[in-house]
């Protein structure tokens, strides 16, 4: 599949990655002690909704438009409140603009708390090397993911973030994300890692799941979303987010969001979550 990030800012795979990325995060401030967070793939780090491509798809409002001003039961609003308080603060009043990864990361970490951004898409990285160049211990980079992985693991810090969301633009992507997370881990095994990855080919994503927490003893969740019911010809209506070493509170935290999140964002018939683990 091809995934130009301009026409699917703020969808429903959006808000489920940014959701447990927030949930991640905030639980990561617990200790005083400084992370890193290194996004392999940070996209532009701002999205224009009311841009050509945004209103060509409309699938922000499908998505991020059905949270924002939201009245959500209280626990669940108060699980999101990272999240949402992040994408109101690039907005004065009515919703015009998505954070991406990178910027939500930065918004919820400390100022000593270190974020590398990498992005290989020259133009994606100018917009996201401009976002990002007000902020201290931030750096931007445009080299290929995979290498990203290989230089940047571990961090000096040893408590640290690594998310990872291809475009999924090549035929392969699940076989070589499947390496590269082992290779990743290889260097940094008590990294927290958090995975995007459509849900296109199921058979694809469950092979993809059973190799990357095939390791011993690993501890994961894997959540999955669907809007509604698929068919031939559709476009993306489920996605899911596979967490490796996830913070011990994240699970409880998903079991309370899902059915409202799930009910929010329901496009039809079939609306569905998942919530599978392997957690001590």
């Amino acid at each position: 599949m091809n995934y130009h990030h301009d026409y699917h800012a703020g969808n429903f795979a959006d808000v489920l990655k940014h959701v447990i990325l927030a949930r991640v995060l905030t639980y990561m401030k617990q200790k005083p002690r400084p992370f890193r967070v290194i996004d392999t793939h940070g996209g532009a780090g701002r999205y224009d909704l009311a841009g050509t491509e945004a209103m060509k798809t409309g699938e922000w409002q499908e998505g991020i438009a059905r949270l924002y001003d939201a009245e959500l039961p209280a626990p669940v609003a108060e699980l999101l409140a990272p999240y949402l308080e992040t994408v109101r603060a690039l907005n004065e009043e009515e919703l015009r603009y998505y954070p991406g990864s990178p910027l939500i990361a930065r918004h919820l970490m400390r100022p000593d708390d270190v974020l590398i951004a990498n992005e290989l898409n020259p133009e994606e990285f100018a917009r996201l090397k401009a976002e990002l160049r007000r902020f201290k211990a931030t750096s931007v980079l445009n080299i290929d993911a995979r290498h990203a992985v290989k230089s940047l693991l571990p961090p000096k810090e040893r408590r640290g973030v690594v998310l990872i969301d291809p475009p999924f633009e090549e035929r392969d992507e699940f076989s070589d994300l499947a390496t590269a997370l082992d290779e990743a881990m290889t260097r940094f095994a008590s990294g927290t890692y958090v995975i995007w990855y459509p849900l296109k080919d199921e058979t694809a994503a469950d092979r993809f799941v059973a190799t990357a927490t095939s390791r011993p003893g690993l501890e994961f969740l894997d959540v999955r979303l669907a809007v509604m019911k698929s068919f031939a010809g559709l476009g993306l209506t489920a996605s899911g987010v596979l967490v490796i070493n996830p913070p011990y509170t994240l699970k409880s935290e998903l079991e309370t969001i899902m059915p409202v999140l799930r009910d929010q964002l329901a496009e039809g018939s079939g609306a569905s979550f998942a919530l599978n683990s392997a957690v001590q």
